[in-house]
This record gives C-alpha cells, structure tokens and sequence, in this order.
C-alpha cells in the first residue's frame, strides 16, 4: 500500500490523512526511503531535508490525531525548485556562481506552505538561473524526462517534474519566467500552473526577470493544483466547480506551426475529444504575435543581464557556455529599444484582451516537441539553441501578454495541451481546466 501512495494525487494524500488510512510520518518515510533508494534521485533532488521532514510529518500526525489539521494537504510532502529560500539549506539556483548560499529565513511561499502544513522534502534541481526551457545542466545535474530517460525533462523547473513523475514527492513548487513550469510538466504528463505575474510573492526566490518570474506548482491533477494556488498564496483553498459549458478559442497564429508529429496530433485529438463532448471551440488568429514574440529576445536579456551581469562579467566561467550566451546578450539593447519593446508588447496586451473577450480560455499545444535527446544537445550548438528556443515559444506567448495558463497532459506522452486565460482569472482557469481534465 505504501508505495502506491507515491503515485497517488496530494489531494487523495491528503483525504486519506483525514480519514486515519495514511499516517503523515508513515508517508514522508516512505517518500524519503525512495528518495534514497532510487537510482535517479540524485539527478531530481539537490539537497534533501530529511531531519525536517520528519519533524514536520511529526507535527502534521499529531494535528490529525487531535482533530486539528490545518489545511486538506496537512502532512503531504513536496518538493522545491532550488531557487526558494530555505532556512538553513543551500538555496543555489542550479549554479556554481551562487555555491554554498544558504539563507537563514523561507521564502514566503515556503513560509505558507508550512503554515498549511506541508512537509518540505528538500530542493530540486535546476537549469542555471532558471534560464532555460530544456533542463540541461551541466554545471550540476540534468534530470532525465520519465518518458525517455535519454532525453531532457524540460526546465527550468525540471528536478520540480522529475520529482513528482518519478514518484519522489507529491507535487513539485516551481517557478514559470518563459515556461519553466509548463515545459517540464508537459513532458512528465503532469498539470503545471503558470499563474499571473504579480499575483503570488517572489519574496526569497532568487530572480531572473522579476517583471516576469511567476511562482507555480507542477502536479497531477487540476484539483491539486487549485488547492496549492491558494495556499502559495496564503488563503484557504476552496472546491472547483468544473464549468459545464464553456466557449474555447484555438489559437492559430505560430503555436501551431512547426509541430513535431507527436504534438500536432495529440493536439488534433485533444481538440475532437473537446468538442465531441459538446464544447465549442473557435479558430482565430492573432496576427501580430509574431512581431510580439520577436521582442522577447530583446524584453527578456534585458532582464537577465540587468540581474545577473555583473556577477557574470567576473565569473561568467562557471556556467554552461549556451546559457551563459543568452544571458550576455542582454547588454547589446539600449534603454530605448527595452522600452519601445515593452511599449509594443502593452499594447499587444490589450489587443489580446479584445481578441480573447467572450472565451473561457485559448488553447494551444503546450510544447511543439517532444523532449529533446540530451547528448544531442551537448554536442550540437545550432540544435541546441534551436529547440530552446522552440520550446519555450508556445508557453512564451502567455509571458508577454501577462496571462495566466495551465499545461494538462493528453492521452500522447511528453504532450501537453494548454489553456490560458486572462491576467489574474486563476480560478475561473482552474474551473475551466477540470472540466477540460474529465474529457481527457
């Protein structure tokens, strides 16, 4: 029984904690025993955080004997990207240029998470500064794809999925700048949240493009993750109501070119179940999303090299040359040509939100590959920039128009369907998404 909860949905964890059928010390145990035993462990987790752990499910077992639980997921155990601020626990970001940082306070969201009662099982790994859709790392590890385990996981969020689809947590906390929890969660067929800039703290997460970097969890089901919404959030999660008539739009401009096979026809086959089931789903374009997406490569350097140049010009020899390229060429923008861009792209905003009136939410192929081949790309520079790129373009078009969106797994491996919705409309997206889940 114990090692099927480590399949199991947090929430389901969590409702079995209620009823006396799961002990939390029980459960974190076993979570710890494969996290020491698995042979891809060390390759998802950068540093584990047993003593705590135990103390925490210590804690949420006596609550739940007392009739004092604090939240549904009191006692359920999860994993961190290595980018939130942990008390007492290297917090490195996937890179050697922040070796041996360990804060002395959480991150706020970690803060909430414990408040709710979760159990914190350690940090997972990263791409470098969370500057990369692929999970290629390295510098320090590269969590492999659970489809394909000579492939990459996806990134930057990729120990967050590995630890999750691999069975060694219950659900993974991410960060999403450019797709970093959509990308990764595509690939591990999981549900992965990118929720509106803005709307959830970045207090202790250590930066990329603060205008952009977004906090979400990656996890099984959209139930899942509504109820980690609310608490990453501080506030008392409450039920979805799946909405049973909904009016969907299919975007056509560049997120359905240059599919691989794979995608073009999970996204085919997710969009016939949709609409076999009743829903309308209407194609429309967005002709300037081309010229939009362009302005990232200006927009999202610009960022980057703001954050992290200076430490780069010094000690660039210590991160992986690809990753270390797309970082520097930030400096090559002027001030004007930073604003002309994000004076476009607002006004692209809006042009979005007149489009998209009227929708319950766009859809659109999550990635339009599969997980790329890990050696591949070591060894072959144009592939590598080419498929980063490619990646990351899809879930892109959420990040520059200031949406929110959730990436649900389809009946194809390491494919995922996408729903975005407007800025700051996360639960109405939730509610949306598991109706869109009962189909699929």
């Amino acid at each position: 029984m114990a090692q099927e909860w480590l399949m199991m949905t947090a929430c389901d964890l969590g409702r079995g904690i209620g009823n006396g059928t799961i002990s939390p010390i029980a459960l974190t145990q076993t979570y710890l025993d494969a996290m020491a035993t698995h042979a891809i462990a060390p390759r998802i987790y950068a540093h584990t955080t047993p003593d705590r752990a135990m103390r925490e499910a210590s804690a949420a077992d006596a609550r739940a004997k007392a009739g004092k639980r604090l939240s549904l997921l009191d006692g359920v155990p999860i994993s961190w990207k290595d980018l939130f601020d942990s008390a007492g626990t290297k917090t490195e970001a996937g890179s050697r240029l922040l070796t041996g940082r360990t804060p002395d306070q959480d991150a706020l969201v970690l803060k909430r998470a414990t408040d709710a009662g979760l159990v914190c099982l350690g940090k997972t790994h990263m791409s470098e500064l969370a500057f990369s859709g692929l999970g290629l790392n390295p510098m320090t590890q590269t969590t492999p794809c659970v489809n394909d385990l000579d492939a990459v996981s996806g990134g930057s969020s990729s120990g967050a999925a590995g630890s999750v689809a691999f069975g060694l947590a219950a659900a993974g906390i991410g960060s999403d700048t450019g797709g970093s929890v959509r990308i990764p969660s595509a690939w591990n067929d999981l549900v992965g949240l990118k929720t509106t800039s803005g709307d959830i703290s970045l207090e202790g997460v250590v930066a990329l493009c603060p205008k952009f970097d977004t906090v979400g969890p990656l996890c099984r089901s959209v139930e899942d993750a509504a109820y980690f919404y609310a608490i990453l959030r501080g506030q008392t999660p409450t039920p979805l109501q799946p909405k049973q008539k909904l009016r969907l739009m299919s975007l056509t401009s560049v997120a359905q070119d240059d599919l691989e096979p794979e995608p073009k026809a999970a996204f085919k086959s997710a969009c016939a179940a949709i609409s076999d089931a009743g829903i309308e789903i209407i194609e429309k374009p967005f002709p300037i999303l081309g010229d939009i997406l362009a302005l990232a490569a200006v927009i999202f350097t610009t960022e980057a090299y703001a954050q992290w140049g200076a430490l780069l010009e010094k000690e660039g020899h210590k991160m992986f040359p690809e990753i270390l390229d797309r970082f520097m060429a930030g400096k090559k923008y002027s001030k004007d040509e930073y604003n002309s861009a994000w004076s476009q792209q607002d006004l692209a905003r809006k042009n979005w939100a007149e489009l998209t009136a009227g929708f319950d939410g766009v859809i659109l192929p999550s990635s339009p590959l599969l997980p790329p081949n890990k050696d591949r790309l070591m060894t072959d520079s144009d592939y590598y920039r080419r498929v980063n790129l490619l990646a990351l373009r899809n879930t892109r078009i959420g990040n520059m128009l200031g949406l929110c969106a959730i990436s649900l797994p389809t009946a194809t491996p390491s494919c995922g369907l996408m729903i975005m919705g407007a800025p700051k409309s996360e639960l109405e997206l939730l509610n949306t998404a598991a109706k869109i889940e009962q189909i699929l």
